[in-house]
């Protein structure tokens, strides 16, 4: 079941430590086909080079295993949340990579400083608040998706220009068209927490980007008017 699928987030999965993104099994990444409601996600606590196409699990919308001889990512219910209430998703990311989940820990969200942060990221970086202790033991991961998602609701924010999220005390969600891009944006939170951390180190006082320029870089890639790149490059 899901063949082509499960082999496509296991590559984005191996990608994870590629990129230096995850230490021992602290992550995940899956990939939904939206047709039969249906998404894979990485087994939980198996090593990434212990890893297998076949060892993906297929989970349904509801958060019930369909098919897998493991146990689903301890995140599934995360993911569940964001592929329902984000239906523009295909792919969703979670680590502890060190320099977004520093900025997650400290709770705070990354300021947008230059034009790499803009080229991928419509303005500040968000960071949710900590879930309640009733929120926790109720159910944990679940609602650390109804989190993210009330959260981006609540404050108007486009989860397509803002394909990333911080939770505080916890670490970073990203999310894509699929498993590969929401990997893709993995990347860039982790490059530009680095680079926000950095900044305020070198001058403590700096100033978000003006936002014309936060706008000229995210739009000469993103929507309509687009002219980054080549005609019919994905």
């Amino acid at each position: 079941m899901l063949e082509e699928l499960k082999k496509e987030v296991y590559e984005a999965n191996m990608l994870l430590p590629k990129h230096d993104l995850v230490t021992f099994t602290w992550g995940n990444v899956s990939g939904i086909d939206r047709e039969k409601g249906l998404f894979v996600i990485k087994p939980s606590g198996i090593d990434y080079d212990k890893l297998k196409p076949e060892d993906m699990v297929v989970v349904d919308l509801k958060g019930n295993k369909v098919e897998g001889d493991y146990n689903p990512s301890s995140d599934t219910a995360t993911h569940v949340v964001l592929y329902n209430r984000f239906p523009n998703i295909g792919g969703v990311v979670h680590t502890h990579s060190p320099w977004a989940t520093s900025w997650a820990q400290a709770g705070r969200g990354i300021p947008c400083y230059g034009t790499t942060h803009a080229d991928y990221l419509y303005g500040e970086v968000p960071c949710v608040r900590n879930l309640t202790k009733e929120e926790i033991d109720e159910a944990y991961e679940e609602n650390t998706g109804v989190l993210i998602a009330d959260d981006f609701e609540a404050k108007s924010i486009d989860y397509e220009a803002m394909p990333a999220v911080l939770c505080k005390n916890h670490g970073p969600f990203t999310w894509g068209k699929d498993a590969n891009e929401a990997v893709h944006n993995a990347v860039v939170l982790e490059e530009v927490a680095k680079m926000a951390a950095r900044c305020e180190m070198i001058n403590p006082q700096n100033n978000p980007a003006p936002q014309e320029l936060q706008d000229k870089h995210y739009y000469r890639k993103h929507g309509e008017n687009a002219y980054y790149g080549q005609p019919g490059q994905i």
